[in-house]
């Protein structure tokens, strides 16, 4: 088990007092952003709940009541503000050594927090509670214990929030919001609207354009600093596709764009498009575009967004317990992936060859099988291809592109694998078990598995022991043994090992002497039959 992490030097600590919430009210007061989405306060003076952000005068410490979650908070009869908007802060991705029914209650919690447990079936937690091996009634007592709320509460107040952001960010109608936030009908969205905020969504919208913050288009996704943009949009930009992906790291304003496809949950044909997120470091948020195509599925866009740039990460835990070790990479996150099969086949592709030369075949992989697709810019105008298509490639095609035997295995067998729905390529998976079936393919390795784990799954404690970057930046690489070497040293890592992994490219980067900041860039991907590789992807 990963050890418990501890709080930083520099984190605002909780005074001696009684009472165990004059941290929070601290944090409150000084509108602390470190603390965006670990607490919520409401104020019996007025009904609302508020993240510690929240630019309003600060309420009296009698009229406080602090929350873990924004779901807690409304039960205890709570409101949103109108002004902070809490459907915007950062998640809380716990991830420690307690019992274990607390680690299931927030393993469910993260499973209700995907995009696809807003469509699921409102009336029963029948579905979720088998997915974690669990009875229905063990996982509604263990929530009502830790939690003091039931998991369709969680929910109910998750589907509330999403259609709050969409009716005061998109000009999206009442009835399309009702849907893609998972209501049934408008009546229930209504009805449920009415009894937890007091009042209907199109007064809401009013009332939001009133208060200047009207449907514009453009969603705001909070985060915790520190976050290094340019470091994390530099990695994109040394790897990305032209056609499909293009990010500027340096300027005012660094930002993101990429061409997307996303399927419904409810099977029906894919949605494509394109985002641009912008990052606003002043305030601590990004600011994301997109097509009006993406509109009905908006929810998911989100929450793909918000894992690409990793904006869920509470840098708290990890750089207490990283500092020491690594202490210039406090501000680096864990580049995540808009979709799991494209960044599985960029793994593939990057074995053994240098990155350049990993993004060469990825672009004649992109030119050979992408779709056309119509953007606002000249830098986007392909879609990456789809697991169908990549799944029926012939091996002369994918050989014409100068990719070899072994991968053009490894990139068929892994599309038939997605395409089937033998494996799951997101944040929902579990990780031992698809890590487990991707080292079941040809040509794909535990480096591989493990890369994926990090960026795809979004497992903070992933870790990539054969990779020769790192045994150089850990400085084994003379050892006999050195991914057994590297795998003993970060022990002390755990469960950061994945943020871990990042810092130590980071350092090896900047210990050759680079003349601007960077992203982690490790030349090694192992495969499955070797461990030497000369880049990652």
């Amino acid at each position: 088990m990963p050890p418990q992490p501890i709080r930083p030097a520099n984190e605002p600590q909780e005074p001696p007092s009684h009472d165990p919430d004059e941290g929070r009210y601290l944090a409150l007061r000084t509108r602390d952003a470190r603390f965006d989405g670990r607490f919520f306060t409401g104020v019996t003076s007025t009904g609302i709940y508020c993240r510690p952000v929240c630019s309003v005068r600060t309420p009296k410490r009698e009229n406080c009541r602090f929350f873990d979650l924004a779901a807690q908070a409304e039960r205890a009869g709570f409101r949103p503000c109108l002004r902070c908007r809490p459907e915007v802060s950062p998640a809380s991705l716990v991830w420690s050594t307690q019992d274990a029914s607390h680690l299931l209650v927030h393993h469910a919690l993260r499973l209700l927090d995907a995009p696809d447990a807003l469509q699921s079936d409102p009336r029963s937690a029948q579905a979720l509670a088998e997915r974690l091996g669990v009875s229905d009634r063990h996982l509604r007592r263990l929530f009502e214990a830790q939690l003091g709320l039931s998991p369709l509460q969680y929910l109910q107040t998750r589907r509330l929030l999403t259609a709050k952001q969409l009716l005061t960010d998109t000009p999206l109608p009442v009835t399309e919001v009702a849907l893609a936030s998972g209501f049934g009908s408008v009546r229930r969205f209504n009805a449920a609207f009415a009894q937890h905020y007091g009042l209907n969504p199109t007064a809401l919208r009013r009332s939001g354009t009133v208060a200047g913050e009207g449907a514009t288009g453009t969603l705001r996704l909070a985060y915790r600093p520190p976050l290094d943009a340019p470091a994390l949009l530099a990695f994109f930009a040394k790897r990305q596709f032209h056609g499909v992906e293009w990010a500027q790291p340096e300027g005012a304003a660094p930002s993101l764009r990429r061409t997307v496809r996303l399927r419904p949950s409810s099977g029906a044909q894919p949605i494509t498009g394109w985002i641009q997120a912008q990052f606003d470091t002043a305030r601590h948020q990004v600011l994301l575009q997109t097509s009006d195509s993406l509109y009905p599925v908006l929810p998911a866009v989100l929450r793909r967004v918000r894992a690409l740039l990793d904006l869920d990460a509470d840098p708290a835990p990890i750089n207490a317990l990283l500092h020491a070790d690594f202490p210039q990479g406090d501000g680096l996150r864990v580049p995540g992936a808009w979709d799991g099969l494209e960044l599985a086949v960029r793994a593939v592709l990057g074995q053994q060859i240098t990155v350049a030369a990993a993004r060469t075949l990825g672009q004649r992989l992109v030119e050979r099988f992408g779709e056309p697709i119509a953007t606002p810019w000249p830098q986007l105008c392909r879609l990456f291809p789809t697991a169908a298509v990549l799944a029926h490639a012939e091996g002369d095609a994918l050989g014409h592109l100068g990719i070899v035997r072994q991968r053009q295995a490894a990139i068929v067998a892994l599309a038939r694998a997605v395409d089937a729905g033998q494996i799951t390529l997101d944040s929902t998976a579990d990780v031992p078990a698809t890590t487990r079936a991707l080292c079941a393919l040809p040509g794909i390795g535990d480096w591989t598995a493990q890369y994926i784990a990090m960026r795809v799954l979004r497992w903070p404690d992933a870790f990539v022991a054969g990779d020769v970057a790192l045994h150089k930046a850990l400085g084994v690489q003379g050892q006999k043994q050195p991914a057994r070497a590297a795998t003993e040293a970060s022990a002390a890592w755990q469960p950061w090992r994945s943020y871990a992994v990042v810092r130590a490219w980071a350092s090896l980067e900047a210990s050759a002497g680079s003349a601007a900041p960077t992203p982690p860039i490790a030349p090694t991907a192992p495969t499955a039959s070797t461990s030497k590789s000369l880049s990652n992807p």
